[in-house]
């Protein structure tokens, strides 16, 4: 029996490697680990072929997510009711999907660029780009963990945010992994089951890619990529110097509340009475001209809210000369309804739909009705939103609202821009309970923020609700699990960063044309190698 398990050894330490890293990411935030831990799995992978490639990939990713994303287990039973064995399968095969991009990032840089050589280390950061930027958007899209999000906003790789977005961080995130690898691996002579022609150029101490030297130890070999890795470095210190964006208009005096109404008991009827309460003292309560509540603060349909109850709180933002934003479901006589968010106060009314919505949590994928059944989600059919809504006039500023999940999506949040000035998510957290899953959301927002030039309100039910500066840093913030009101003033922002301007584009132009770069290159050496081979 162990002799069978003994092909598992090699993936043990690709998948310790990935669930070290996620203490890459936030609350940890040690930005240098998941770099680090990237250039480990490169280096482990850096003369297989794809099948060997694949594997140590798949382990690596089942590491990384299963250790970033357990917090899916949390929303499956703890708050959906789903039974615990099964709540624990859907997390695995859950996690078990997400390795493959990984894993086939590998495989892909093996298979087209020569393993072992400095061209497979240059395909193998442009592929994982490429692989995460799909994860972002087929199926709908889970971006959450890319490998750009740890390095925002402390490293100095998040300077480039503004320009490539956090796609283009992922990537000169993985350069520098690919170019430690190099700094690290000893003199290698080719792949072990090399047979034929490739079995000669490995005792040669020659790649098959053109006769050139493999991976090189040494402190002549090792001080390339060192320099390589200060300038990349040094280049994301300087471009955190550049103002992209810049103030507009006077400050504007915000408040976000804080309600922390359990998720259990959100949509309770007997607790229906002590939220509107609690958020009626908390508006009451606040003297700022912008007033923001999270998503669903308000769990019933607009049209059954008592009327008086929102009178009396558009009556005080109108006090205040401002208005006050209201995450609450939305029904229409259609009988469709949103998750939506609406103004009240000084300004016309108006309303922003969520557009993105999540998989079986605020829609049905067709064919999967049979797994909201083990769900207890309230209102988890909504209907999408207009894909560009216009932002709101509100308290002065002009607002690009977006709800939860949709603050993944930087391509989706630059539609309202340049118009808008100020950026505000409103969330409820508290799906994902005690877990790190809120402070990985916050990681996200700050991305946001730093990819625009704009500043970032966040509202959420549990927390972790904050004010994030144009620079992705965190300026004020309230303790999760909590309820209270956090009080700021900002101002909003005017201006396009070229992330705005140009989305994803430049970035995933980018990792193409490494990689064919990397492929043309490892042809053109192949070619050359049989030319010399036939005159020999």
């Amino acid at each position: 029996m162990l002799h069978r398990l003994r092909f598992l050894l090699p993936l043990l330490a690709p998948a310790a490697l990935g669930a070290l890293s996620v203490a890459g990411f936030a609350p940890w935030a040690w930005y240098g680990l998941p770099i680090l831990a990237l250039a480990g799995l490169f280096w482990l992978a850096r003369a297989d072929y794809p099948r060997a490639a694949f594997r140590k990939g798949y382990a690596f990713g089942l590491g990384w997510f299963g250790a970033g994303v357990s917090w899916v287990y949390v929303s499956l039973h703890d708050f959906g009711m789903m039974p615990a064995p099964l709540a624990v399968v859907a997390t695995a095969l859950f996690c078990a999907f997400l390795a493959l991009f990984p894993a086939l990032s590998l495989a892909l840089a093996a298979r087209l660029a020569p393993p072992g050589g400095w061209r497979w280390l240059a395909a193998a950061p442009a592929a994982w780009v490429l692989l995460e930027w799909t994860r972002g958007w087929i199926f709908t899209g889970f971006p959450w963990q890319a490998l750009g999000y740890a390095q925002i906003p402390a490293s100095p790789l998040a300077g480039y945010a503004p320009l490539l977005g956090v796609y283009g961080v992922s990537w000169l995130a993985a350069l520098s992994a690919g170019a430690l690898a190099l700094v690290g691996a000893p003199p290698h002579r080719g792949p072990g089951r090399a047979s034929g022609v490739k079995r000669r150029f490995a005792s040669r101490r020659l790649s098959p890619d053109g006769g050139k030297p493999l991976l090189q130890g040494g402190a002549g070999g090792r001080l390339p990529p060192l320099i390589f890795i200060a300038l990349l470095w040094a280049g994301g210190l300087g471009l955190q110097q550049v103002e992209w964006t810049r103030p507009a208009g006077a400050p504007v005096t915000v408040s976000l509340l804080q309600g922390n109404v359990p998720q259990t008991m959100k949509f309770q009827p007997e607790r229906l009475a002590q939220t509107l309460l609690d958020y009626r003292q908390l508006t009451l309560a606040s003297r700022s001209r912008l007033i923001v509540l999270p998503e669903t603060a308000l769990p019933l349909y607009l049209d059954r809210v008592p009327r008086f109850y929102l009178e009396e709180l558009a009556e005080h933002a109108r006090a205040q000369g401002g208005d006050l934003l209201v995450g609450v479901p939305e029904s229409l006589p259609d009988g469709r309804y949103f998750n939506s968010v609406v103004s009240l106060g000084t300004a016309p009314t108006q309303t922003y739909r969520k557009q993105h919505l999540v998989p079986f949590g605020e829609f049905v994928p067709p064919g999967f009705g049979w797994i909201v059944e083990f769900l207890d989600i309230p209102l988890s059919d909504f209907s999408r939103g207009e894909t560009v809504q216009a932002p709101f006039e509100v308290a002065g500023q002009r607002v690009a609202v977006n709800i939860c999940y949709e603050d993944a999506f930087g391509e989706e949040l630059i539609r309202a821009l340049p118009a808008a000035t100020l950026l505000v998510n409103v969330s409820n957290d508290a799906w994902f309970g005690d877990s790190f899953a809120p402070w990985q959301h916050l990681q996200l927002a700050q991305a946001r923020a730093l990819e625009t030039g704009r500043p970032m309100l966040r509202a959420n039910n549990t927390g972790i609700t904050a004010v994030i500066d144009p620079r992705g840093r965190v300026t004020a913030r309230l303790p999760p699990f909590t309820q209270g009101a956090l009080h700021a003033e900002v101002r909003g922002y005017a201006g396009l960063t070229p992330y705005a301007r140009w989305g994803n584009a430049p970035a995933v132009a980018l990792a193409l044309a490494a990689l064919a770069a990397a492929v043309w290159a490892a042809r053109r050496g192949r070619t050359a190698y049989r030319a010399a081979s036939t005159e020999s």
